[in-house]
């Protein structure tokens, strides 16, 4: 043990030399293919003074992160990697062979927390857990735990472990792998250490060696290793990186030299003639995200084409209105166009977070307002009901309806406080720190505005600094205030998001719409003064010459909206949905007589918004008079969608009848 830990501390510090000299280098002539169109302002100098948002920050802070690491270690997952290096004796602990992954993430959210949060007591631990990542990274560069330690046995129900890179396709090996990078990345980034980076990229070197053109050309069954490559090329600018990134996508489809997986893992057809979103949403959605990746650095046009197919099926064929993708259980997967149904939906908390991802890029790419539309709707909506406003408890699938009796998050009624394949809660605590940096993003001389949440920020404007001090209530309100501050006057355009919800498009697609067009006006002043505005690809465009102290005031009228499905979207025909701004809502049994699935809500029925500030940590509700199926007149009550399912297990729905079955339901 003494010798195999005196070969890894030399191995790791000739490799830390290395990585140093590379990183440090500068790059005299910036090449063109590193960054976006567009530039999103990092999270790290956005500064929330938001209500909704903040308070879940924190929570995910102290609670879900420090919950995160505790389970990770009460249920094996520390351990692994200090059997694996042979800091302590043991078998394998746990059932999934990608249980290596819950750490990274922890430690990729854990990273974005400290970011914006120093933590001493934080740093030490994450740095004892990457000492024990690094005991167990093999000599050569090799970082998988199920298979160091139990080669012969099958702690996985669908695969032998086996030798390295044996089956592919359920190994998760290299899914591992991107984790990893994803995870070493954001520690690099947040603490300037090379610790983890170390690690990361020792293991990139050994399987860039491995796989490539002549050389294996079997790729990984689940993606996320191609984000995370292009993470790597974007630290080090090492090309390698980025072109085993487009690799592992390009092989996808291709049958030389090996087994294809089929259309579960979008393995049914090279990726750029795909035009459907098909198979395990998670896989794809990731997928969809490095090829964005791909099509944006490269200016790879075949890659774009594809990704701008695969997103119109998806928001006008496969999009829940709560922003959840992924229909069925069964493969956790998209179902066929406008299947979309609501007691058996799935809707995977990590397909919400990988279609933010997804949609983030998809913007910085296009500059079009229609993707953060999309994104703004899964945020407020299909994600963050995956977490307990608690921060400790947490749905795998979000199901848009529930009879109180079928069991559909694996195999509960609530949120559950861990499972046995946990990527779910740890997606979360890798995903919340970092909602700031979709609020801003930059081009030339221009500034998005792109999500309304209560912050400031700083950037430059050729060679000005310009402070952004945004304030509002949304989503609750839709009075938005933003004053610019630049330290000199200089002309630049500030580009204000004018949300599809308040232009009558609840979805960039006619897949739902509202009931009735809402006939109130976005209104927008800069310095008091109302200005006509130009709309360019969603955006209010203001280009001036900008003063210190000058504001903008934005006001987006939020009315109780009805919204309808497209008609090929069957389990939703004579049913309509509420929303108001970016929120969807749903009756909960709990406020409603203990009964919600026969309630009738009439075309005609007067709704009103109010605020209750002592209801699930403060929520715009829904009231209104309506009808039981009997024809009896009650009282309805809808709660945001986010927040259900937090008073204990009973009936839900967000799709509520609106006339009687028989009657005419046009």
């Amino acid at each position: 043990m003494i010798t195999r830990s005196l070969v890894k501390i030399l191995s790791v510090f000739c490799f830390f030399l290395t990585v140093i000299t590379t990183t440090c280098q500068k790059t005299q002539n910036r090449e063109k293919d590193l960054v976006y169109p567009i530039t999103p302002v990092s999270f790290t100098k956005v500064e929330l003074t938001d209500d909704f948002w903040t308070g879940r920050i924190e929570t995910n802070r102290t609670v879900t992160i420090p919950f995160g690491f505790k389970k990770c270690e009460e249920e094996g997952r520390i351990r692994n990697f200090a059997k694996a290096g042979g800091l302590l004796e043991g078998e394998y602990e746990g059932k999934m062979p990608f249980d290596d992954t819950d750490v990274y993430k922890i430690i990729e959210g854990a990273s974005y927390s400290l970011a914006t949060h120093p933590d001493a007591e934080l740093e030490r631990y994450i740095d004892d857990i990457i000492e024990k990542i690094a005991a167990a990274q093999e000599d050569d560069g090799y970082l998988c735990t199920w298979k160091t330690l139990n080669p012969d046995t099958t702690p996985a129900p669908w695969v032998n472990p086996g030798p390295r890179w044996h089956h592919l396709g359920a190994s998760h090996e290299l899914y591992n792998s991107g984790h990893m990078y994803e995870a070493a990345a954001a520690h690099y980034y947040a603490t300037g250490k090379t610790n983890f980076l170390n690690i990361a990229l020792k293991n990139a070197d050994l399987i860039d060696d491995t796989f490539g053109p002549g050389k294996k050309l079997d790729i990984p069954g689940h993606q996320i290793i191609e984000t995370g490559l292009v993470k790597l090329y974007q630290i080090t600018k090492r090309r390698k990186y980025l072109d085993l990134a487009k690799f592992f996508l390009d092989q996808r489809g291709r049958p030389e030299g090996r087994e294809l997986y089929g259309a579960y893992s979008q393995d049914h057809k090279p990726v750029f003639e795909q035009d459907e979103a098909v198979g395990h949403a998670v896989r794809a959605v990731y997928m969809y995200a490095g090829m964005t990746d791909i099509a944006a650095i490269l200016q790879n046009s075949s890659y774009l084409n594809a990704v701008d197919k695969i997103w119109e099926n998806v928001v006008s064929k496969k999009y829940y209105i709560t922003g959840g993708i992924g229909a069925r259980h069964r493969g956790e997967a998209f179902g066929d166009n406008y299947e979309l149904p609501n007691l058996t939906s799935y809707n995977e908390t990590c397909a919400a977070i990988g279609n933010i991802y997804w949609n983030h890029r998809m913007f910085l790419l296009h500059g079009d307002a229609k993707y953060v539309d999309v994104l703004e709707r899964t945020l407020y909506n299909g994600m963050i009901s995956g977490v307990s406003l608690k921060g400790e408890s947490f749905f795998y699938p979000n199901c848009l309806e529930s009879d109180g009796k079928y069991k559909f998050n694996m195999g509960a009624l609530t949120r559950q406080p861990w499972f046995d394949c946990s990527c779910c809660p740890s997606n979360v605590i890798r995903f919340i720190p970092s909602v700031p940096g979709l609020i801003y993003a930059q081009r030339n001389d221009s500034l998005f505005v792109n999500l309304f949440i209560a912050s400031k920020t700083n950037f430059e404007m050729g060679n000005t600094k310009v402070g952004i001090h945004q304030e509002t209530a949304y989503p609750w309100q839709g009075d938005v205030t933003i004053k610019v501050d630049p330290a000199a006057n200089t002309r630049f355009a500030v580009n204000v998001r004018i949300p599809g919800w308040v232009s009558n498009k609840p979805v960039p697609s006619d897949l739902y719409r509202y009931l009735k067009n809402n006939q109130q006006k976005v209104s927008l002043k800069v310095n008091g003064n109302v200005i006509d505005f130009r709309l360019h690809k969603g955006f209010a465009v203001i280009d001036r010459e900008w003063s210190k102290g000058d504001i903008i005031e934005l006001d987006l009228p939020m009315p109780v909206r009805r919204i309808v499905a497209f008609e090929k979207v069957e389990q939703d025909q004579n049913k309509v949905a509420l929303g108001r701004g970016p929120i969807i809502y749903c009756a909960e049994w709990v406020d409603n007589n203990n009964k919600v699935l026969g309630l009738l809500v009439p075309d005609d029925a007067d709704l009103a918004a109010e605020y209750r500030k002592d209801l699930l940590n403060g929520v715009t509700v829904i009231t209104g008079n309506i009808m039981e199926k009997s024809g009896k007149t009650r009282k309805l009550l809808a709660i945001p969608y986010y927040a259900w399912s937090h008073r204990g297990p009973g009936e839900m729905a967000v799709w509520l009848t609106r006339k009687p079955v028989g009657s005419d339901s046009k």
